[in-house]
């Protein structure tokens, strides 16, 4: 037997249904983004905690260590790349990056491939064992250092007038190599306690952005616009119509100012009726004078309009008017708001795009990508 409350209404248990499988749908795939990242910090923490080389893993390499030196990581397979006219790099720095997404496995452009070998880090330089001879960076001569974002490909200055050169590793290689290159400079300028600091303040933060589990939704809360399929959208467009159509029959002429119907005349001399219409009475349009202009009653000012500014009304008191940004919206925003595909997912503050929607992305990168832009923020 359905469900029905005291007013007999099934709807409001199937928008209920729709609304909690909705919320549950979007809380677990946030929560499945944010714990991928967390378990990622917590690996290079634990990484950079335990990072250690030893003198016996370069045995068998073609290299000689200094009496001080240690190896710390081998990539068996790496490109050497070369640059003729580059600008000049940013020096390098202990800044952790978690890499967002995949690389692509492309070079950029003006970068070639000049040689191919192993890639070794050890606590003094990085060296490349290629084929056609060895290329090494120390760490004391390193006067730029940059990753490229969007490929496996770093490059490196160093105080000599050599081109600029760097390394083209495998995409799912590139991210630990970074990380680790960073840890050996670290430890080369006796600084790994600073990145330890910076990951435990990457969890800390992350720790905070945790998504919440959103309350549910009780039949009681459905609003009248969840009956309508389609909502408030489809009543917004049903109120245009009613008004523009009457307006467009009121402006249309007639299609036949007579209407009066066909008669029998007198018989002609050839014997056959003639039907003819009886003439319509002449009409004579009186052109009225010019009435004085009068100013039309302004209309009285909407309580939520003024208060919100234009938004939804919500009993929230999210609005357009300006305010605290929102960053930790109410479990019900989306019940009042248009919200986005995987809103929960956003990691930022309240923004309308321009097509009506709502993200939580406010502040990121390509925020409202698919939604034709920012139009504003939403404030409380």
């Amino acid at each position: 037997m359905a469900k029905t409350d005291s007013t007999g209404s099934t709807w409001r248990y199937r928008w209920a249904h729709r609304q909690n499988v909705r919320r549950v749908s979007t809380y677990r795939g946030a929560e499945t983004a944010w714990r991928r990242r967390d378990d990622e910090l917590r690996r290079l923490r634990a990484l950079a905690a335990d990072f250690q080389g030893s003198a016996a893993a370069g045995d068998g390499l073609p290299l000689e260590l200094a009496a001080d030196e240690v190896v710390l990581w081998v990539l068996p397979a790496a490109q050497l790349v070369e640059v003729r006219h580059t600008p000049v790099l940013p020096a390098p720095d202990l800044t952790v990056a978690v890499p967002a997404g995949p690389l692509r496995p492309r070079r950029p452009d003006g970068v070639r491939v000049t040689d191919a070998g192993m890639a070794v880090i050890t606590s003094r330089r990085l060296v490349l064992l290629g084929g056609r001879g060895r290329r090494e960076w120390a760490y004391g001569r390193m006067t730029g250092l940059v990753h490229d974002p969007a490929s496996p490909v770093t490059l490196i200055q160093v105080l000599d007038r050599r081109p600029t050169a760097g390394l083209l590793l495998p995409t799912d290689a590139a991210p630990d190599f970074r990380f680790k290159l960073t840890l050996a400079f670290a430890d080369a300028i006796e600084q790994r306690a600073a990145v330890l600091a910076q990951l435990d303040e990457l969890i800390a933060e992350h720790a905070q952005l945790k998504p919440f589990r959103p309350a549910a939704a009780t039949p009681g809360q459905a609003r009248l616009t969840a009956f309508v399929p389609g909502g408030r959208r489809t009543i917004a467009v049903a109120a245009a119509l009613a008004l523009l159509v009457p307006a467009a029959l009121i402006e249309s002429d007639p299609s036949d100012p007579t209407g009066g119907p066909e008669v029998a005349a007198a018989a002609t001399p050839s014997g056959q009726p003639v039907l003819v219409r009886p003439a319509a009475p002449a009409l004579t349009r009186v052109t009225p004078p010019p009435a004085k202009p009068t100013r039309s009653p302004r209309p009285a000012p909407s309580t939520t309009g003024d208060t919100l500014c234009g938004a939804p009304e919500n009993p929230l008191g999210y609005g357009f008017c300006g305010g605290t940004r929102i960053r930790r919206p109410a479990a019900e925003v989306c019940d009042w708001f248009d919200c986005v595909p995987q809103f929960w997912a956003g990691r930022g503050y309240l923004v309308q795009c321009r097509d009506g929607s709502v993200s939580l992305a406010g502040g990121r990168a390509n925020v409202c990508g698919e939604h034709r832009g920012v139009r504003r923020t939403i404030t409380k």
